[in-house]
């Protein structure tokens, strides 16, 4: 068995455990709201507008890196990426520190608002557990140099991540007017 075998048995055992625990992880805390445990936190209502804009400084990052990557820059694409990750991390990070320490919003547009709205997050959340191993297969494919694989992948990696950036950004813009 090659090394490179090896190692990328070692990261799909992670790419597995990451793609399950996360999406639950995350679903459960949602429903954690500390506040209404008794815990004396302040609401960090002010995180909306800045994980959205993570969301869309990863699509812009995305776009970046794939403009680098057919210009064959290389390392600006690696840089790019792991930017990408990192942000995504993040919007997670704050996403959930959100939901925990304050409520939820209600969408209140009519008609067929309502409906794009309902469809644009439904497809967003969806999308957003999909990417989760799509975006890990595509790096460790980086990491262990199985371009071809790496590249194969990356097809259908990108727009569904640059869909969940941009749809994020998207929620936001319209659920902003009935925060509280």
């Amino acid at each position: 068995m090659s090394s490179t075998t090896t190692i990328e048995k070692k990261y799909n055992k992670w790419i597995v455990v990451l793609s399950v625990s996360i999406p639950l992880v995350v679903a459960a805390l949602f429903g954690v709201n500390l506040r209404r445990l008794g815990l004396d936190v302040e609401p960090l209502t002010f995180l909306p507008p800045i994980y959205a804009s993570i969301n869309g400084l990863t699509a812009v990052l995305l776009l970046a890196a794939l403009w680098a990557i057919r210009n064959k820059k290389i390392k600006l694409h690696e840089g790019l990426m792991k930017s990408a990750i990192l942000c995504s991390v993040l919007f997670l990070i704050m996403y959930v520190a959100y939901h925990m320490t304050s409520d939820s919003t209600k969408f209140g547009g009519e008609g067929v608002v309502r409906y794009v709205y309902y469809f644009i997050l439904i497809t967003h959340i969806i999308l957003s557990i999909v990417v989760i191993p799509l975006v890990l297969i595509t790096y460790v494919r980086a990491l262990t140099q199985r371009f071809d694989l790496h590249k194969k992948i990356a097809r259908i990696t990108f727009p569904i991540w640059l869909y969940v950036a941009i749809s994020g950004v998207i929620v936001y813009i319209m659920i902003s007017p009935y925060y509280g």
